[in-house]
């Protein structure tokens, strides 16, 4: 791999793309996880989005190039060190974008209409949208119910009746929004009085708003996943109410991240800390393995 790949590699943020895992879970709550067919598809979906969502994490860098070089933590990537050039990161961002949408294209026109959606709020976000206060985080988390639609349209062409609970999606804007303010907050406290510098919209937070914020969505997110288990759609679906079992690994996952983002001064990077802390690690494997377990046994 020659240096300029593997720089442009580093630049669309590959430890990121495990936020298009939720692309999956579309598959596993129909039940269609042992259908090798479907597998396939959505893992192909995986790929598409994490081409586009790649090529747009180049694009915001472009854009961002200037503040990012004053950021103790993006001052470190491929463009802000000079080692990419803007016009590598351009060829690079078109040739990520392309190849997303043309897989799109392959895996179906509803699949490739919801990919090209979440990139135009991709692009819009990184020109305009994350200058606005609220709507900056919004943005982002409408990304993350792009990627949950998407994993349903994916497999749409090949069985019709195949959906997500709307519950879900509702947890899923929830869990990001919360995500995304405790980035903010963990921003704030990193830069202090820099923040405004780096992002006009960080001027605006302030730590109390956005911990009032971080726990309500915290509250709203364990609400919505709760209701999801016990809902007589659910019930009927996995004729089962055994999914209410796996509210405690929610709950103290949940628990876990705004304990780190309020106390412990993390959350600047929610993809890395979902990773290497090992307690929500541990709690996000354990989730998952219940939910296969009630699945299997429903």
């Amino acid at each position: 791999m020659g240096p300029v790949l593997s720089r442009l590699i580093k630049e669309a943020r590959p430890h990121q793309w495990v936020k298009n895992l939720i692309i999956f879970a579309a598959l596993i709550f129909s039940l269609n996880f042992t259908n090798g067919e479907l597998v396939l598809r959505a893992f192909l979906g995986f790929v598409a989005f994490c081409l586009l969502s790649g090529g747009v994490y180049i694009f915001n860098d472009m854009v961002d190039l200037e503040t990012d070089r004053l950021h103790p933590q993006k001052s470190k990537r491929p463009l802000a060190l000079g080692e990419l050039s803007v016009g590598q990161a351009s060829a690079g961002s078109a040739v990520f974008i392309a190849a997303g949408m043309i897989l799109s294209l392959l895996l179906g026109s509803s699949f490739a209409v919801v990919s090209a959606l979440y990139l135009i709020l991709g692009l819009l976000y990184s020109l305009y949208l994350r200058r606005m206060i609220i709507v900056d985080a919004l943005v982002i988390s409408v990304g993350f119910v792009l990627r949950a639609i998407a994993g349903v349209e994916v497999l749409r062409e090949r069985v019709a009746t195949i959906d997500l609970s709307p519950w879900l999606l509702v947890c899923t804007l929830f869990l990001a929004l919360f995500m995304s303010f405790g980035k903010r907050r963990h921003e704030i406290a990193l830069l202090n009085e820099r923040a405004d510098d780096h992002r006009s919209t960080l001027g605006e937070y302030s730590l109390s708003f956005l911990d009032g914020l971080i726990y309500a969505l915290m509250s709203a997110t364990v609400i919505a996943y709760s209701i999801y288990t016990i809902s007589p759609a659910t019930v009927e679906k996995f004729h089962s109410r055994n999914m209410v079992l796996t509210i405690p690994f929610v709950v103290y996952g949940i628990f876990r991240y705004a304990f780190l983002v309020t106390q412990k001064q993390k959350g600047g990077n929610p993809s890395e800390l979902l990773l290497q802390d090992m307690p929500l690690v541990v709690t996000v494997l354990l989730w998952v393995v219940s939910v296969l377990l009630v699945l299997g046994i429903s």
